[in-house]
């Protein structure tokens, strides 16, 4: 179950709606709870920390 590209780049747009209007010392704990929130639909955790290594793996990469 995965995301077609146009619903990803949707995902991605509120995001970054969400980030823009929040202050600058609140969007990294808004993103934590945000995978906090996404992994909890899960029972998977090694998908879960997989998720977290390809997420470090692709700093700085489109």
């Amino acid at each position: 179950m995965s995301l077609e590209f146009s619903k990803i780049e949707q995902v991605y747009e509120e995001l970054a709606k969400a980030l823009d209007r929040l202050a600058d010392q609140d969007r990294e704990i808004f993103l934590c709870k945000f995978s906090l929130l996404l992994a909890r639909e899960t029972d998977d955790l090694a998908w879960v920390i997989e998720m977290i290594e390809e997420a470090q793996n692709r700093l700085g990469k489109v």
